[in-house]
């Protein structure tokens, strides 16, 4: 088998290792830098560490729909529907759906899912750009 041959079939393995890990460790920090630190900013204004705990708690919720998700595609079982993983990633748990994508390569090659999923993670950015640099204006309903 050629190297590229055994590339892809290491990559098709269940438990085989996250490919290009640093640079997918150092896009995941970029990505989540603009909500930790507006949720940082938040909680310590002591105007509400909600978005800091939904961040983090919603996160885990979507790790482990993620990681139950692929244990019920292997068995051949009952899935969660992908509006429910997408509302989990809209509430804040985009971090740990990411996360979960890549370690359990689950979700990454379904075109129409990855389209909604990275709309999400830009909604989250544009709104943080917006609360702070642009004085929550773009976002303003007046």
């Amino acid at each position: 088998m050629s190297e590229a041959g055994a590339r892809r079939e290491s990559a098709r393995k269940p438990g085989g290792a996250v490919q290009r890990p640093r640079l997918k460790l150092l896009v995941f920090a970029i990505l989540c830098a603009l909500p930790l630190y507006g949720s940082l900013a938040l909680w310590l204004r002591a105007a509400s560490v909600i978005p800091l705990a939904a961040y983090g708690v919603v996160s885990v919720v979507a790790f482990f729909l993620y990681w139950s998700d692929k244990r019920k595609a292997r068995a051949d079982t009952w899935r969660t529907p992908e509006n429910v993983l997408h509302a989990v990633e809209l509430a804040g748990g985009w971090p740990g759906a990411l996360l979960a994508q890549q370690m359990f390569r689950h979700k990454t090659r379904k075109v129409s899912f990855q389209l909604v999923f990275w709309l999400i993670v830009l909604a989250h950015q544009v709104f943080w750009i917006d609360q702070l640099f642009l004085g929550a204006n773009l976002l303003a309903f007046s």
